[in-house]
């Protein structure tokens, strides 16, 4: 797998007078397999609801649009919450699309167990949580710790101070973080402060962004050009189908699609988070 930065350091010095300088190949090649599998995004338009929004000239248009947009979410679904592929999905038992592919986190959990916290996945894919308790008591007092804890951690020392590094997290996460700062009576001066403080989302020293569908109870820390996804080629097939036993226009769509890591040594996942007081459970543990 072919990363898109530089895989290692190549500033250096050469004693030439006793040997060749020596070039370096800037690219980073990763013994990581990835497939490209195939995903259905077809829709259908009943008679009914055609001749309903007739008189709308831009209907052709809004509809492609809402479509494209929701293919884009479905997208997002699947690499927060993808954990395989089955051969026929089941939309009512995996509402996050779970089982369409195997998305981004996934792909750290089995390529890249050491720059996991809170689970443990073994090679056939079974993951069993380790939770991350946060607060009084617990291992980390704060998310602010949880962070900058994983980022000296789990994430690869060249990547440490990488300005680019975000922390993607959900809203409830950032909910958790920021709540306490507003649900209490505050003077003008706490209240502006406060919001200086929540308008730039940030946990421990990072940019936090909040992305659609992404587990509640998980963060994940990463540069954002280091979540992909590649298609196969001349694999985008498209066949519409005026369906008159059944009164409705058929769209089917597909593309063999893989999402991928670019770089593993500059990701980190923390999941089972949970947040609360466990002093008493500390106390009662000697811990």
């Amino acid at each position: 797998m072919l990363g898109l930065g530089v895989g290692s350091t190549i500033a250096g010095t050469t004693d030439t007078t006793t040997k060749e300088r020596e070039p370096t190949d800037p690219t980073l090649m990763e013994d990581v397999e990835y497939k490209c599998e195939q995903t259905n995004f077809d829709t259908v338009l009943t008679y009914a609801k055609l001749d309903l929004w007739a008189k709308f000239q831009d209907f052709q248009v809004r509809i492609r649009n809402a479509i494209v947009k929701r293919q884009a979410l479905d997208r997002i679904m699947i690499g927060f919450n993808g954990v395989k592929r089955a051969k026929t999905s089941n939309r009512a038992e995996n509402p996050l699309l779970q089982d369409v592919n195997k998305g981004w986190l996934q792909k750290i959990r089995e390529d890249a167990p050491d720059h996991v916290m809170g689970s443990k996945t073994t090679e056939d894919g079974t993951t069993t949580a380790e939770p991350v308790k946060v607060g009084p008591g617990g291992k980390y007092v704060n998310l602010d710790a949880v962070v900058m804890d994983t980022v000296n951690e789990l994430i690869d020392v060249e990547y440490q101070d990488d300005d680019d590094l975000v922390v993607i997290c959900g809203r409830e996460l950032l909910s958790d973080k920021y709540f306490p700062l507003v649900n209490k009576e505050q003077e003008n001066s706490e209240k502006l402060a406060a919001d200086m403080i929540i308008s730039q989302k940030r946990m421990g020293g990072l940019q936090a962004v909040r992305a659609p569908f992404f587990p509640p109870n998980a963060l994940l820390i990463t540069r954002l050009d280091n979540l992909s996804i590649y298609w196969q080629e001349d694999t985008r097939r498209r066949s519409v189908i005026d369906n008159p036993k059944r009164d409705r226009i058929e769209n089917f769509e597909s593309v063999n699609e893989a999402y991928v890591v670019e770089d593993y040594r500059c990701a980190a996942l923390v999941e089972n988070i949970q947040i609360g007081d466990f002093s008493a459970a500390a106390a009662e543990t000697g811990a």
